[in-house]
């Protein structure tokens, strides 16, 4: 039956958001993700959206704008945008002929390489669902989470081969890349067989749009599936270029894994601008050194923890090479601290950008250089489109300087776990998970997890600001905090530090040192010396398996 209130509620939504999606507009224009173009190709351009999505058609808008342009290079070599528009379109038909389609589970487990992109855009013509696992999980977690998703057909890398032994695929599994010369047709269908033998046409029109699963970081517990639809507006885009001046047709070398929603995300938005993305399957620094030289890189993209590997080789290396073309650093994914801000740009320039978000909201705020020299370690402002609040515990809203919950709305939050259940909403925003505050400038500072509130006697403590505060210390290469059952106190704090090498530090040091800088509570009751931080391949420390580690009394 008609609905005239629901109607009425959309038409007022839509009117509210024109002055954003103009914005927006204007925005793509000037970054040259949209131009002039005939209209046979806006009539291609439009064609390939209708069907597949904005996600699903970035590759085929992309082969019509930019058709003989290289669109990736990696150890194989390189690929022109039209060679992995048809790519992609002969595995869709071939996954169509195999049953994939709306609600078939598809499960990805590859490093960055062609053969990902060409499983991550085939899935989504053929309007089946991704699901990128990650490339650390143990085999039982492999099946555990396929079972979980629906998993029904796999691609992989032959090195995982054990990993996905165990995982029920009735529809096949493919092998997206092989290291093994004398791999021959008896050993497993691979996705290069399937596109050779395919159709190139583009595939029909699904019934509905394809849509991507990405797992959320784990770091707590078993990564939950979060689900994300293809976008509807143009400030999906348009918000990042609004502050990271990302532009048509440059090269951009992706470092974080593509199952990574950063990863996935600057890929997918490096292809939509037509730009040439470059990449290796395992990252190593000076690797990624003489790419960015050779290849004229003019993006980085990263997490925090592999920028601190590229600056580990030293200024004198980076000075080695030419990064003239280099004019854009972005990293998220993780805490990126101050000092570590400061270095890259002392380093390489004013040209490093940190967005700030998570896998069920998207992004949040993102830091412009000026940001970083400013305040470093700040998350930055909301870029177009984006409102971002600091509520109580009481659903009150929270001036500057105070810290609460962070609250973000964008249009691109997630669609719900696949197993059930989402995120807080408050106001039409939703739950970060985090806790933060905004300084007088309107910039964002995320003061830590809101599950890991330190309650020792009757204070409250946010680890960040102790870890901010160690990391800069010329002796510490890294620190995390945690905080341990004390009956006398609730909580006591406890600091894991690595030690720079060449340096010597013990734990009355570093008692004082927090002592010197911080209020007396925040001081740490213990610290122990280990040689690394446990991380997750996205480069957040893994706070519960310092949780398990014993200490000496």
């Amino acid at each position: 039956m008609p609905d005239p209130i629901g109607d009425l509620a959309n038409l007022t939504k839509m009117l509210w958001r024109l002055p954003t999606e103009a914005q927006a507009l204007v925005t793509i224009i000037n970054s040259g993700m949209l131009g002039p173009e005939r209209a046979d190709r806006l009539f291609a351009m439009y064609q390939a959206l209708d069907r597949y999505g904005a996600m699903g058609a970035s590759v085929s808008v992309a082969a019509i704008r930019h058709g003989s342009r290289t669109g990736l290079v990696d150890e194989l070599g390189a690929v022109t945008f039209t060679e992995m528009d048809k790519r992609s379109n002969a595995l869709a038909n071939a996954l169509r002929a195999r049953g994939v389609g709306p609600d078939t589970g598809v499960g990805i487990l590859c490093r960055n390489h062609r053969g990902t992109y060409d499983a991550s855009y085939g899935v989504l013509k053929a309007g089946g669902r991704a699901l990128y696992l990650n490339t650390d999980f143990s085999a039982p977690q492999a099946k555990e989470v396929c079972a979980r998703e629906g998993v029904e057909l796999v691609v992989y890398d032959e090195e995982f081969r054990d990993v996905v032994a165990g995982v029920d695929a009735p529809k096949g599994r493919f092998v997206a890349w092989t290291d093994d010369p004398n791999r021959g047709p008896g050993d497993g269908p691979t996705i290069e067989s399937l596109i050779s033998a395919g159709n190139a046409s583009p595939p029909p029109a699904p019934p509905s749009p394809g849509n991507v699963i990405i797992l959320t970081s784990g770091t707590t517990g078993t990564p939950k599936g979060a689900n994300r639809a293809q976008p509807r507006s143009l400030t999906a885009p348009a918000a990042i270029l609004s502050r990271i001046p990302f532009k048509s047709r440059e090269v951009t070398y992706v470092a974080p894994p593509v199952y990574h929603a950063w990863g996935l995300g600057v890929s997918i938005l490096a292809i939509g601008l037509g730009s040439t993305l470059v990449m290796r399957r395992r990252f190593d620094p000076e690797d990624t050194l003489i790419a960015l030289a050779e290849h004229r890189c003019t993006a980085l993209a990263v997490v925090p923890v592999l920028l601190n590997r590229i600056l580990a080789l030293g200024e004198d290396r980076i000075a080695s090479v030419d990064l003239s073309a280099l004019r854009i650093i972005a990293s998220s994914g993780a805490q990126l601290e101050g000092a570590l801000a400061t270095k890259a740009m002392d380093t390489f320039g004013d040209i490093l950008y940190n967005l700030y978000g998570s896998t069920e909201v998207a992004w949040a705020t993102i830091a412009n250089p000026a940001d970083l020299r400013a305040a470093p370690g700040c998350a930055g402002k909301p870029p177009l489109g984006t409102r971002v609040r600091i509520f109580d515990e009481n659903a009150k809203a929270l001036p500057n300087g105070k810290t609460g919950r962070i609250f973000v709305g964008s249009g691109m939050e997630f669609g719900g776990y696949t197993g059930g259940g989402t995120k807080e909403m408050i106001a039409g925003l939703m739950s970060t998970g985090d806790v933060g505050h905004f300084d007088s400038d309107g910039r964002l500072f995320v003061d830590g997890r809101d599950d890991e509130m330190i309650v020792s006697g009757g204070e409250n403590v946010f680890p960040r600001e102790i870890e901010e505060l160690l990391a800069a210390h010329d002796a510490v290469v890294e620190a995390a905090a945690i905080g341990i059952d004390d009956e006398d106190f609730g909580q006591r704090l406890r600091v894991f530090v690595v030690v720079r090498p060449g340096h010597a530090l013990d734990a009355t040091a570093v008692k004082d040192h927090v002592k010197a800088n911080l209020a007396r509570y925040k001081v740490p009751r213990e610290v122990v010396f280990v040689e690394q931080l446990p991380r997750n391949p996205s480069g957040k420390v893994l706070k519960r398996e310092l949780a398990l580690i014993k200490v000496e009394s």
